[in-house]
């Protein structure tokens, strides 16, 4: 192995029990691999989900703005609760912060299925601010993965998202037609607490490599999870804010399309809820393609400099073709590249923030990271529908055509510098 686990081995007598199980690669492939079925299972909750919501809601007499806000609480207690989860699975370990979040899914399924009431449906809704096991199982495989191969580990996470927004989108709606919305979401509690069982049988209670640590090192590091702090110092680590930033304005205009897309596909496609499902299960099996058998490829010929900047370019591309699209046939055109570009851009960007940071801190990072995705989903659904009902679909993509390009040139010459101070 590597002098990192060299490190490790001559260190594991003053480590813990649990830390020696993860220092030899085939145990660490074995839990990478636990950890993949893990998300997968969680995702195919999560979709098994959204067959339950809307049509409850609707029983409940929401109509559009209240599932609107009804979307934005949960974007917000997210992207408070995301760096909170994350520093929580720095200091407590993988088991108990994906203990933490499955306990927290099954939580959130009871009160699903309990829920009678509007005020029920608001409050079913709290316990997501736990609820984070993408970004704990990110944590796990960027701990457990070697640095020139953890893009390709974290992409494999993607190929578990396709896997379960197609069996999760499926099993629902065949559920909920067959059993109703309580059935469904009491089989999702009960799926929960098989993925709880799975984390306390094979997840260790820490993934990190442990290092001596001096007094003064004990003494700077503050163990509390509230810790602003300790969170934000991470932006003080080299390339990490310029990174983040690009992450934020580079993905914002492709995340409001996504937040918008159940609108529009109602609203500009006219698709129906038989033809939306085969829509999204083409958007699985794209995502499954590219994140199983094509990000790993590249990231072992290409640097991730290069491919962030491919992903970012495609992206200005893929707003251009948005801007000028007519019909749902010319879109599923689009959703090729459309996919590659979001998946190589969120694997690399998330396998850079992980690189630019010490492994004790991974936790942290990761939980940074969803908290992007949760500032979208808060926004997105305010600044998607001002430019859609007031300038139409093609400002959307016109949007993410304009931010991506300035953002490309921006890295671009960025880059151009940096080649030319090195030859001198």
């Amino acid at each position: 192995m590597s002098r990192r686990g060299e490190t490790t081995e001559e260190t594991s007598r003053a480590s813990a029990p649990t830390q020696a199980n993860v220092t030899d690669q085939p145990k660490r492939m074995k839990i990478i691999h636990v950890v993949y079925l893990i998300a997968a299972l969680d995702i195919t909750w999560m979709f098994l989900q959204f067959s339950v919501t809307p049509y409850l809601a609707k029983k409940l007499g929401f109509d559009t703005l209240w599932l609107g806000y009804l979307q934005t609480m949960v974007g917000v207690i997210q992207l408070i609760g995301g760096p909170m989860f994350g520093r929580f699975a720095d200091i407590f370990g993988a088991r108990a912060a994906l203990s933490l979040a499955c306990s927290a899914t099954v939580v959130f399924f009871l009160l699903l299925a309990i829920a009678e009431s509007p005020a029920m449906l608001f409050i079913h809704k709290l316990p997501t601010v736990f609820m984070h096991v993408l970004p704990a199982s990110q944590m796990v495989v960027a701990d457990l993965s070697e640095p020139e191969k953890r893009a390709d580990a974290l992409s494999k996470l993607g190929l578990c998202f396709g896997v379960g927004m197609i069996a999760g989108s499926t099993l629902g709606g065949q559920l909920n037609t067959r059993y109703g919305e309580t059935f469904t979401a009491s089989f999702g509690a009960v799926g929960s607490a098989f993925s709880l069982l799975l984390v306390l049988k094979f997840i260790p209670k820490t993934t990190k490599d442990q290092a001596p640590t001096t007094k003064t090192d004990s003494e700077n590091k503050s163990k509390s999870i509230f810790n602003l702090g300790e969170i934000t110092r991470l932006m003080k680590f080299p390339g990490v804010k310029r990174t983040f930033l690009v992450k934020i304005v580079a993905g914002l205009p492709s995340g409001i399309f996504q937040v918008m897309f159940s609108i529009i596909a109602m609203d500009f496609f006219k698709l129906q809820p038989e033809q939306n499902g085969y829509l999204m299960a083409y958007f699985g099996i794209s995502s499954m393609v590219v994140q199983g058998g094509v990000i790993g490829r590249l990231t072992a010929r290409y640097s991730e400099n290069s491919l962030l900047l491919l992903s970012i370019g495609v992206s200005s591309l893929v707003g251009l073709a948005q801007a000028y699209m007519q019909n749902v046939f010319q879109f599923c055109l689009i959703v090729i590249p459309m996919v590659f570009s979001l998946s190589v851009f969120n694997v690399i960007t998330d396998s850079m923030l992980t690189k630019s940071v010490p492994s004790s801190d991974t936790g942290t990072m990761m939980g940074l990271c969803a908290s992007v995705q949760a500032l979208l989903r808060t926004v997105g659904p305010t600044a998607g529908g001002f430019l859609y009902v007031n300038y139409g679909i093609s400002s959307i993509g016109l949007m993410q055509f304009v931010v991506n390009i300035a953002v490309f040139v921006h890295l671009l010459q960025r880059r151009l510098k940096k080649t030319d101070v090195q030859k001198e």
